[in-house]
């Protein structure tokens, strides 16, 4: 009986391990979670809003996924209560379009509100140069000044 119990509790240490591997950090901080092959969710964090999360699903479908600046990803769920992570709020986004409750579409606002928003992970990329600091942001004053 103790054999059972102590091989039950390392399958569920596996499994609870293979969960959290899958979990992907996007450079912005923000927790992305594959649903399945096309369809992944990022966490509200920090206030990052709409561009923050066009951040971590662009982040995600190029790093994670390796896929090209063309591929398009979409809203698939709008901002809403998180699906992995109770309690947080969420965007569910997709690679596949044949998926969506609404017909895919673009906007001139970044937002994460309207199912079947969309635009390319190369456009969406660059939400995250909001997190880079570059030398000539910094200013610093002189004493005395």
């Amino acid at each position: 009986m103790r054999h059972i119990t102590i091989a039950a509790g390392l399958a569920l240490a596996l499994v609870g391990t293979a969960a959290s591997a899958q979990t992907f950090t996007a450079q912005n901080h923000l927790k992305v979670n594959p649903l399945n092959a096309m369809d992944f969710e990022v966490i509200e964090a920090r206030g990052e809003g709409a561009t923050g999360m066009w951040c971590a699903a662009a982040d995600y479908g190029m790093k994670r996924l390796r896929l090209s600046n063309a591929q398009r990803v979409y809203v698939k769920t709008a901002r809403g209560p998180a699906i992995t992570a109770p309690g947080r709020k969420g965007v569910v986004f997709t690679f596949d379009a044949s998926g969506l409750t609404q017909p895919p579409g673009g906007s001139y606002s970044v937002s994460t509100g309207t199912v079947g928003l969309s635009m390319s992970l190369g456009q969406a990329i660059q939400y995250c140069r909001d997190n880079i600091i570059e030398p000539d942001d910094i200013h610093f004053r002189r004493k005395g000044s």
